[in-house]
């Protein structure tokens, strides 16, 4: 009987593939991935090269983090860029596609991955590189979205996910850096990520779903008793879909969103509790802060829905969600995406005009649209005399529109009758 060995995908490198080769590390400078950077050139007896993106994170010296990487032994570092690809290649299709996944989670870091990987896998193929490699763990979804979308770009590409190989808990991680001389900086008791979509908070007693989270969590957002007492109002342009002015002051799509992060964070909205389903199968508590993205979402698919017909809108909301839900599950290389992408920006080309909202202490409340393209006339909806709509037709109208309703219902009760 012949034995047939366990699989093993052939993307996960042997040692002996590496040895003398170059890896591309994601790197982000913190503990995790500095320890990762020597172990990798330890273990596979590789040269790095470390690669971080700017993607909107609040408070990162991408300068320091480019010094300690070199003073830990790569070769070569990259800093990127990417606030601007990441907004109109990832953010705003999102926006356009309302996407929430399960209805909550804007999906900032989901957004991401697909970047970071697109990335990885470019300055893999410029420094020659045979791997690369990142830190996400074996039970979350990055690491399905990172090596799904690595993969797919590029089948021959080998990936190196030191934290579900060394099996480090965090007393050895820390004893580890202090053997290779790692700084150790101080930790938070949370798992933090953010970028300019939105901030995800995870672990400590947030892995308790009952239990309210602390105020510590929060960094973006004031606690909602602390908020202005003040009602303030806000008008958001959308043009094709695409927001570009806030209170009738155009500026750049960065300065868009930080700006509406700063607003809504003062005003505290933006906190979101979820209790997800992961990739992976399990239930997972996340904290999420999303301002811009909670304002510009609701502001968006009030106005689409004002020039949508009822059966366009309601098809739509059945494609947004298909949409979100492939983004979150590590599927934004899948031709249906793609296929989704047409439709959705096609909807978008008439979600023009206005938006005003009037946020107070945590709530955003749309008070107002205006758009050229609206299916809305003031002519046929309104109550007074000058209406044009011919009321007289609506007996007719309800006749028909029960018909099916009536007949079943008829028949229902002949044949209970019967019985």
């Amino acid at each position: 009987m012949k034995v047939v060995k366990l699989f093993k995908a052939n993307f996960q490198p042997e040692k002996e593939e590496l040895k003398g080769k170059t890896v591309v590390l994601l790197y982000s400078g913190g503990l995790d991935t500095s320890v990762m950077l020597k172990w990798i050139q330890e273990k596979y007896e590789c040269s790095l090269i470390s690669l971080t993106l700017d993607i909107g994170q609040r408070g990162k010296d991408f300068k320091k983090i480019e010094e300690k990487a070199k003073k830990l032994g790569v070769k070569k570092h990259f800093t990127i860029d990417a606030k601007q690809e990441f907004i109109d290649n990832y953010v705003f299709p999102a926006l356009k596609a309302n996407a929430l996944y399960e209805g909550t989670y804007p999906l900032h870091s989901a957004l991401s991955r697909p970047l970071l990987a697109k990335w990885a896998i470019k300055i893999a193929k410029k420094e020659g590189a045979a791997a690369i490699a990142h830190g996400c763990t074996g039970k979350g979804n990055d690491q399905v979205r990172i090596t799904v979308t690595a993969y797919t770009i590029n089948p021959d590409i080998k990936i190196i996910q030191p934290v579900v190989e060394w099996g480090f808990n965090r007393e050895d991680e820390v004893e580890y850096a202090k053997k290779h001389s790692i700084p150790i900086p101080s930790q938070s008791k949370y798992s933090i990520d953010e970028n300019l979509w939105g901030r995800s908070i995870e672990c400590s007693d947030l892995e308790y779903p009952e239990m309210e989270p602390n105020e510590d969590a929060f960094e973006w957002t004031v606690n909602p008793k602390n908020a202005p007492d003040k009602v303030e109002y806000i008008t958001i342009e959308f043009q094709k879909g695409i927001p570009v002015a806030i209170n009738g002051e155009h500026m750049d799509s960065i300065k868009l969103i930080q700006k509406l992060n700063d607003i809504g964070g003062k005003n505290s909205i933006g906190r979101l509790d979820h209790l997800e389903d992961r990739i992976v199968g399990i239930k997972s508590r996340e904290i999420y802060e999303n301002p811009a993205a909670v304002l510009l979402i609701s502001a968006h698919k009030d106005l689409e829905k004002s020039v949508c017909t009822t059966q366009e809108f309601a098809f739509k909301s059945l494609v947004d969600e298909k949409w979100a839900n492939l983004v979150y599950s590590a599927l934004w290389v899948d031709p249906l995406k793609e296929d989704l992408d047409v439709f959705i920006n096609n909807v978008n080309e008439r979600v023009n005009g206005e938006v005003r909202l009037k946020l107070y202490k945590g709530t955003a409340q749309i008070v107002g649209r205006k758009s050229d393209w609206a299916l809305y006339d003031y002519n046929l909806a309104t109550y007074e005399k000058i209406s044009k709509f011919n009321e007289k037709a609506s007996a007719g109208f309800m006749e028909l529109y029960g018909l099916q309703a009536k007949l079943a219902h008829m028949i229902k009760k002949k044949n209970e009758d019967l019985e």
